[in-house]
C-alpha cells in the first residue's frame, strides 16, 4: 500500500464532522446548565440590590397584635427600677406603640439604634423592644453601649414569638395603634428617610385619627 493510500484512509482529525467536533458536543451540553445557573444568580443578585425589603407584605396589617408575652431582659434596670417585659396588655395602652425586634449580633440593628433613640425623643412615643435569640449578656452590653430607648424589653430566646409576629429577620419594626392593632411594618433597619418619611408620619396619623395625645 502506498503512502498516498495511507493518507486517504486515515480517519479525520478535525472539522465539524471529525473526532474533535464530536468531543466539543458534550462540552457544550455541560456548559448549558452552568450558564443558566450563572444567569439566574445574576438576576437574583440584582433583584436583592434593587428591591425594597420594607415593602414585604404582612398578613398582620390591620389585625390585633399576636397575643404573645415576652419575659423581661434579666438584669436590665433603668431610672424607675427594673425594666419590664412585654405583655399583650402593654400594647393596648391607648396610645401608639412601636415594637422593635433586635439583637446584639445584628449589624443593621447597631446602624438603626441611634434613630430609635431619636424617635423616642422626637415623637415622644413608647418603644418596646424584643431581644431576639440573644443571651442576656449580649443584650445588656448592647444597651449599655448604645443607649436604651425602650420603655419595656422582652426576650425571645427561641424565636417563637417572632414567628407569631411574622418576622423575617433582624431588625423589624411594627407600629401599633392605641388599641393594639398593627398599622405598619418596616422590614430591615430604619433609615433617616424612612424615619422622616414613614415612621413619624404614621405615628402622627394614628394619633390624629384616634384623637390621642403623645405618651407622657
Amino acid at each position: 500500500m502506498s503512502s498516498d493510500d495511507n493518507k486517504d484512509s486515515a480517519p479525520p482529525t478535525g472539522g465539524p464532522d471529525g473526532a474533535a467536533g464530536e468531543r466539543r458536543g458534550p462540552n457544550l451540553l455541560i456548559m448549558v446548565p452552568v450558564i443558566a445557573f450563572v444567569a439566574l444568580a445574576i438576576v437574583f443578585a440584582l433583584s436583592l440590590k434593587t428591591s425594597d425589603p420594607s415593602r414585604l407584605p404582612s398578613a398582620l396589617i390591620g389585625k390585633a397584635a399576636p397575643d404573645v408575652g415576652f419575659a423581661a431582659l434579666e438584669g436590665l434596670t433603668g431610672a424607675a427600677g427594673t425594666v419590664p417585659g412585654i405583655t399583650p396588655a402593654l400594647l393596648k395602652s391607648g396610645d401608639v406603640t412601636v415594637v422593635n425586634f433586635w439583637a446584639s449580633w445584628c449589624v443593621p440593628c447597631v446602624q438603626e439604634h441611634p434613630l430609635l433613640v431619636e424617635l423616642a425623643q422626637r415623637a415622644n412615643v413608647k418603644i418596646v423592644g424584643v431581644n431576639y435569640k440573644d443571651p442576656p449578656p449580649g443584650g445588656l452590653r448592647f444597651l449599655g453601649r448604645y443607649g436604651n430607648p425602650y420603655a419595656a424589653i422582652g426576650t425571645d430566646p427561641a424565636g417563637r414569638g417572632a414567628i407569631e409576629w411574622g418576622v423575617y429577620g433582624m431588625p423589624e419594626t411594627f407600629i401599633l395603634s392605641g388599641d393594639g392593632v398593627i398599622a405598619y411594618k418596616h422590614v430591615g433597619p430604619i433609615s433617616r428617610e424612612s424615619l422622616d418619611g414613614k415612621i413619624i408620619p404614621m405615628i402622627e396619623n394614628l394619633r390624629s385619627a384616634a384623637g390621642s395625645k403623645p405618651a407622657s
